[in-house]
């Protein structure tokens, strides 16, 4: 068994060998036309000789649409799947792809009024500006506490080490029974989470119960009960409708008080979440966001919260459009650890859909209204590869009709993208789905479960698995592993099998040879690197 492995390991590298020649189409010919990159912003504590020292600096590139962070604001480069993203950035927070004391650089474009410089940020808000006098003994902004957090990431190059601990700060909010909420970037990767309350100079050690990627958001629980003497925690208020005034609070750059921005509900729609690289409701707001708001909660005019601030869009071309978790995100993350003890994540019908806008091609698909989307592929992990097929067009989903454009009703005047329906679902649900294939309507169930990632966006448990034989380290291919090594180096072949590629099974991987440990029984084998490894047994 050991010589058949053998065998196979050394047949990859021989085949290796002999087409080690690089294609000169760059990955980033291929990000111009599927995924484009995304920028985190951070608010990170770290010295200014650290900073000085870093030998490998990133630079964002000085185009349009791109992400402009405060002073003290990490700006990081990730790929990301929808082209939205490219300009959504997190408030604040870590990603678990940001390597220690790499792309440290900092961005100071100009974005409106904005001014940025080393020493600090002016600029004129006098427009979102809060009248605090009637703020300042509210009860609600005594629930805003301040999160410190210290991060170590782990190193996806060199598996088995981590890298250098750093540290950061944003913002939380009671719920009740002893718990906080609070963003899940802002305690990526954390090695120590400590929060502190409003006018209080003592800091209490905070556990970290649930982390929701997907929707960036976590709890936390403490056990002092001296924290939660004559606490009281936030009620949640209903969706709010557009232009509905809102208040943001919490604990950004600029000073160590809380802070307090007023605006209005400018938009709410399925919106690009930068920090799991997915898909959900999203109320846009014009109420200023700045890093350290992250997990701080905004308020309607009664004081009740109806989400929780956790990204900007930052551009040349707008300003003050910042983005909050709405109340029935929260309610889909805090029931699905009710019942289940553990986030399980929001479920997805694993299908690759298509408009039918096209008359003629309606015609073709023997569709007689103007409704209904193409189903153009459909996952073999998931449960709808029972009932759907190429070629199907989804006209209803649990009675809801879905319009050709991939939307259905929503607040009564408006239409909103299909995947909310999916989104408002649990893992393990039925939905009933209603289809026309081949001229005939019909109808089919479903179950819902969350989407099986070839290449996954985050690794469970924050470490990498990794195995070395001989000298020749092994691992999984994964997106933080994408982004630590650099696109160019993975190779553009390996590149769109990560991107366009389906899981087969569940638990399925890309095992790739990252690199190899010099050694007697290795040589002439050293210069390899990111090459995956074959399946084939000799």
């Amino acid at each position: 068994m050991a010589m058949a492995a053998a065998n196979c390991w050394f047949s990859m590298l021989s085949s290796s060998t002999g087409s080690t020649s690089r294609c000169t189409l760059t990955s980033q010919r291929l990000f111009s036309t599927s995924r484009r990159p995304t920028y985190f912003l951070t608010s990170i504590v770290k010295s200014s000789k650290d900073r000085n020292q870093n030998p490998k600096q990133k630079l964002p590139r000085k185009t349009p649409g791109k992400f402009s962070a405060e002073s003290e604001a990490i700006t990081h480069k990730l790929p990301g799947r929808s082209r939205d993203e490219s300009h959504l950035s997190n408030v604040d927070g870590q990603s678990s792809w940001k390597k220690a004391g790499k792309s440290q650089s900092t961005s100071f474009r100009s974005s409106g009024t904005q001014r940025k410089g080393n020493k600090g940020v002016l600029f004129d808000s006098r427009d979102q500006q809060v009248d605090t006098g009637n703020l300042q003994d509210a009860a609600f902004l005594n629930a805003v506490v301040k999160v410190y957090c210290t991060h170590t990431a782990p190193d996806y190059s060199l598996p088995w080490q981590k890298q250098r601990q750093y540290q950061s700060t944003g913002s939380a909010f009671m719920i009740g029974d002893g718990k906080l909420l609070t963003n899940a970037h802002c305690v990526e990767h954390d090695t120590q989470v400590k929060v502190k309350k409003r006018g209080d100079d003592k800091k209490y050690v905070a556990k970290v119960l649930a982390k929701g990627v997907e929707c960036d958001i976590a709890l936390l629980s403490i056990e002092s009960e001296e924290f939660w003497k004559g606490a009281e925690p936030l009620e949640f208020g209903r969706l709010p409708r557009l232009q509905d005034g809102v208040t943001v609070v919490g604990y950004p750059l600029g000073g160590d008080t809380i802070s307090v921005t007023k605006g209005v509900v400018s938009r709410i729609e399925v919106t690009s979440y930068a920090h799991g690289s997915s898909e959900l409701l999203g109320i846009q707001i014009d109420a200023a966001i700045n890093p350290g708001n992250s997990g701080g909660p905004a308020f309607n005019d009664r004081g009740e919260c109806i989400g929780v601030a956790f990204q900007v869009y930052r551009s040349d071309e707008a300003e003050n459009i910042g983005y909050v978790i709405p109340t029935t995100v929260v309610s889909h993350f805090l029931e699905d650890y009710e019942r289940n003890g553990k986030y399980t994540g929001f479920p997805s019908l694993g299908v690759l859909l298509q408009k039918l806008e096209n008359p003629a091609l309606r015609a073709c698909l023997k569709v007689p209204s103007n409704e209904g989307i193409l189903v153009r592929r459909v996952e073999p992990t998931s449960d709808a590869s029972n009932v759907l097929k190429k070629g199907d067009v989804i006209v209803s989903f649990d009675d809801v009709r879905v319009g050709c454009e991939g939307t259905v009703p929503f607040q009564t005047t408006e239409r909103i993208a299909f995947r909310f329906l999916i989104s408002q679902k649990f893992s393990g649900d039925v939905a009933e789905l209603g289809i026309i294939r081949g001229g005939q309507f019909m109808k089919v169930q479903a179950i819902l479960n969350p989407r099986v990632h070839l290449v996954p966006y985050h690794i469970e448990g924050g470490q990498p698995s990794y195995l070395i034989v001989a000298g020749l380290v092994f691992t999984p291919l994964s997106e933080p592993l994408i982004e630590e090594e650099c696109e160019d180096t993975i190779g553009l072949k390996l590149l769109t099998k990560a991107r366009y590629s389906l899981a087969r099974f569940k638990g399925e991987q890309i095992v790739i040879l990252s690199q190899v440990l010099a050694n007697e029984v290795n040589i002439g084998y050293e210069d390899l690197s990111n090459e995956q490894a074959s399946e084939r047994v000799a």
